[in-house]
Parts: C-alpha cells; sequence; structure tokens
C-alpha cells in the first residue's frame, strides 16, 4: 500500500520527495490547486501577507538538494518562494502523485494500516495505506485571544491580514510583537493614521544584516558552547541595534535565543522616528477605547492580533498524537507512540534550522518505513527507541514554558540526533556527533539501547 502524505507545503514536498527516493509509492493530499503551502499567498488557507519575507536568508533556508535559483534575493518573498516551489515540484515529478483540491476529513488506523477519508470536486472518497505521513504546518490555525469588555471596531488576526493598503486612514493597535507583528506595524507606518504595539514581555531584535552580510551566515562553522554564543551575541546586537528598553520594550526576562528572536531592526527605525509606540498588555476594551494595564488608554480603529497560531490536526484522534499538553507528544517531535506509523513532519521550530532540516526529517521517516521493508531488525530496534523518552533536543538552552515553545529545538542539537538515528537504520551513515563539550548534542542512551538490541549496530550511532 502507498503512503499518505497530508499536505503539499514545504514539510509536504520533503515527505514525498524523501520517499521517492526510498523507491517508496505515496499519494499526496493538498486541499489547495497548487503547491507552496502558507506561502502561495492565492491560497484560500494562506496566513502569508503582500510584505511577507523569510527571515532566514537564502542559503541557510532552501532545501540543499535544490538550491534556489541564482538572482534569489537574500530574504526572498512570497512569490519568489511560490515560484521554487513549483520549480522543485516539477524537477522531482511529484505532481502526479498529490491529489489536488482534495482535503481529508478523517484518518484512522485499520488492520495494519491507515484508513483516510476525503472530499473534493468529484464527491467523498477513502483508502487504505501502509503508513500516514501529517505535514499540514504550524501556521494555520490562528490564536485568539479574548479580552474583557467589547470593542466597537474591527478586530483582525494577522492570519486574515493581507495588504497595508488595508489599514490606510485606521488608527491600529498590533498586539505582539513577534515577527510578523513587527512586520505588520512597519507596514502600518506607512498607511494608517496612527500605530501602536502593546507587548506583555521583552525580545530581542536581530537585524538581517552584520558587516553586509546575512546575519545567519556569519557563523555557518563549528557551533559556539551554549554560554560562549549568549555571552557574544547579546553583545554584538546591542552594538548594532542597541538596547530596546530605550525604544519602550520592556527587558526580556530570559535570556537571548531561550524564545524566538525578532528579526527586524526596522520595528527599531521606526520606534526612534516616533512612527509608533509601545504599549503595555492590554487590560480591558470599551467601545473604540483600549484600556492598558498601566492605566492608560487610547482610541484605535482596528485591533490587528499578531498572537501566533495553535497546532490543530482534525482529521486525527488527539489520542493518538498522545496529545495532552499545548502540543502532541512526538518521539523526536514526529513519531507517533501510540499509533503504528504515524509520523508528524514539520512539527519542530528552531532558529536556522531550515527547510533543509524538515528535508531531514522527511529523511528519517522515508528510512523508517522502507527498512521495514528491506531491514525489518532495524526497523523494530527503532521502533523500541519511539516508544521511549525523546533525547534532549534543547543543547542546553532554557527555553521559555510557552505553549509555542512546546515544540521549539536547537538546530544543531536537532540535526545530531536526527543523523545519529539514520545511522541506526543505515550503519554506513556516519553522523557528525560531538561528545563532550558545554552545549553539544551526544545521543542519548535510549537511543544507543535501541541500537544495542540489534547486535553491535549501536556504534553507528555515537
Amino acid at each position: 500500500m502507498p503512503v499518505a502524505v497530508i499536505g503539499a507545503g514545504p514539510s509536504g514536498l520533503a515527505a514525498m520527495r524523501a520517499l521517492s527516493r526510498q523507491g517508496l509509492e505515496f499519494v499526496g493530499f493538498e486541499q489547495h490547486t497548487d503547491v507552496g503551502g502558507l506561502w502561495n499567498i492565492e491560497n484560500p488557507a494562506s496566513t502569508v501577507y503582500e510584505s511577507a519575507h523569510l527571515i532566514s536568508s537564502r542559503t541557510t533556508t532552501e532545501f540543499a538538494e535544490y538550491p534556489m535559483p541564482a538572482g534569489t534575493p537574500d530574504y526572498p518573498g512570497h512569490r519568489h518562494l511560490q515560484s521554487y516551489f513549483r520549480g522543485y515540484a516539477d524537477h522531482f515529478g511529484l505532481r502526479g502523485s498529490i491529489r489536488f483540491g482534495t482535503q481529508v476529513t478523517a484518518a484512522t488506523q485499520d488492520d495494519g494500516g491507515w484508513q483516510l477519508s476525503w472530499r473534493s470536486a468529484e464527491g467523498a472518497g477513502s483508502g487504505k495505506f501502509s503508513a500516514l505521513i501529517v505535514a499540514t504546518g504550524t501556521l494555520h490555525t490562528p490564536f485568539v485571544p479574548g479580552f474583557p469588555g467589547t470593542f466597537s471596531g474591527e478586530i483582525l488576526h494577522s492570519a486574515h491580514y493581507k495588504n497595508p493598503s488595508d489599514l490606510a486612514g485606521r488608527r491600529v493597535l498590533v498586539v505582539g510583537a513577534g515577527n510578523s507583528g513587527c512586520d505588520i506595524a512597519v507596514d502600518a507606518v506607512h498607511h494608517a493614521a496612527s500605530v501602536d504595539i502593546s507587548v506583555r514581555r521583552g525580545y530581542y531584535f536581530i537585524p538581517k544584516y552584520i558587516f553586509g552580510r546575512p546575519t545567519d551566515t556569519l557563523n555557518q562553522g563549528r557551533p559556539l558552547p551554549r554560554p560562549l554564543k549568549q555571552f557574544i551575541d547579546k553583545r554584538l546586537l546591542r552594538m548594532f541595534t542597541g538596547d530596546p528598553r530605550r525604544f519602550g520594550f520592556p527587558e526580556p526576562g530570559y535570556r537571548i535565543y531561550e524564545s524566538h528572536p525578532v528579526v527586524n531592526s526596522l520595528i527599531l527605525h521606526h520606534l526612534g522616528h516616533g512612527d509608533l509606540e509601545v504599549m503595555p498588555d492590554i487590560s480591558r476594551l470599551d467601545g473604540h477605547t483600549v484600556h492598558f494595564r498601566d492605566g492608560s488608554a487610547r482610541e484605535y480603529d482596528l485591533i490587528l492580533l499578531s498572537t501566533g497560531y495553535v497546532l490543530s490536526y482534525p482529521f486525527l484522534n488527539r489520542a493518538e498524537l498522545g496529545w495532552n499538553g499545548p502540543s502532541p507528544s512526538l518521539y523526536l517531535n514526529m513519531f507517533s507512540r501510540q499509533a503504528e506509523n504515524l509520523i508528524v513532519v514539520g512539527m519542530v521550530e528552531a532558529s536556522g534550522l531550515g527547510w533543509e532540516g524538515r528535508y531531514k526529517q522527511a529523511e528519517l521517516a522515508a528510512a523508517y518505513l522502507a527498512a521495514q521493508v528491506n531491514a525489518p531488525q532495524r526497523a523494530a530496534g527503532f521502533r523500541q527507541a519511539i516508544a521511549g523518552p525523546s533525547p534532549d533536543m534543547t543543547g542546553g538552552y532554557k527555553y521559555l514554558g510557552l505553549d509555542r515553545m512546546s515544540y521549539y529545538v536547537n538546530k544543531d542539537a536537532y540535526r545530531a540526533q536526527i543523523a545519529a538515528h539514520l545511522a541506526l537504520l543505515h550503519p554506513t551513515v556516519q553522523p557528525a556527533v560531538q561528545r563532550g563539550q558545554p552545549g553539544q548534542p551526544t545521543v542519548q542512551p535510549v537511543v544507543q539501547s535501541a541500537a544495542a538490541t540489534r547486535g553491535g549496530a549501536g556504534t553507528h550511532a555515537h
């Protein structure tokens, strides 16, 4: 039976490509009429806006096997990226295996496989598959907080914001200073009658360029130990962007990289020019008046919520994902412990992981499924690892205990773990895992013991 892959965005395309390299048959399901996922702004489910660009640079984000075309800017926008994903699908011959305009409505375990139900323009359908890879992304279901009181203007989530012309002449309050919130606040400066941004915590702001180069390309060698990296980078930021408290932001109550940084220095530029102002958290709403925690109040026409997203897999039973907290409890953020051959690709966030990091996830998923046919003993040992606790993927960073950080990892630690687990399935693979250095990832004992059940193959996990 073929493998089912839900979603034809970056993670879904990566999964399909990895399966094809293993010679495994698959069927992709995409509810829109084209590939690209959220980066296809024509997709009704897309959450990108006209001014959306990558916050990581081209070379650290692209698929290694399929670089972006020559002439692509350092930080491409959504139209460049949509063209890139179309090219990826065409180059690797993936389109012929994708059911476009098809929404999966249910997926259940059935006699050693997966039974899927779907609907499309042709009507309802169903089929059975050997495994299920879910690659629907993490940024499609908005988180909408509640506020005491009522608001007489418009409340809009950034997921539904598209064009800065929609802000023209309006008094706008942006809630949340993440990457999208800062992008939209900068948009609003040029169109709105007035702009404020409401925040609950402090942030670290990283410029896109340092010394004339994309910031995330400056340290592409051996990663620095965590304490040294935090010490150096915090001081570099102060040199290039200054102290965010000077612009009205609170002091961050955490160390740099313990929450996702904001890759946007334009917000500080406009704050320094008086084009907008930082406001505290909202306490209540009353007509067009917004009251803030510090006792101040201002009038607005539009509250634009840049409050992030919640994970949503409505076609699955939450119990099959071990979902008892803010996010599913999956081995390596991928493998279900409760349901055989249920794998999620793309439920991971890490600064600098890029789409190649998602491809490595897909490569591991495809290798495991292929091993079930070609190397059942290795697959059985890998299955034992999945049943246990996940290895440490934090790289020593103490991430904030926020819901959105519950599936956050350190890119170097995570890549090392993926490589080590690939070695369990392909013993000729030698992952570059450093041992005994502060902040460096190591292969956890649970992986070694699983490998050892196959008679000595565990040496390749070190």
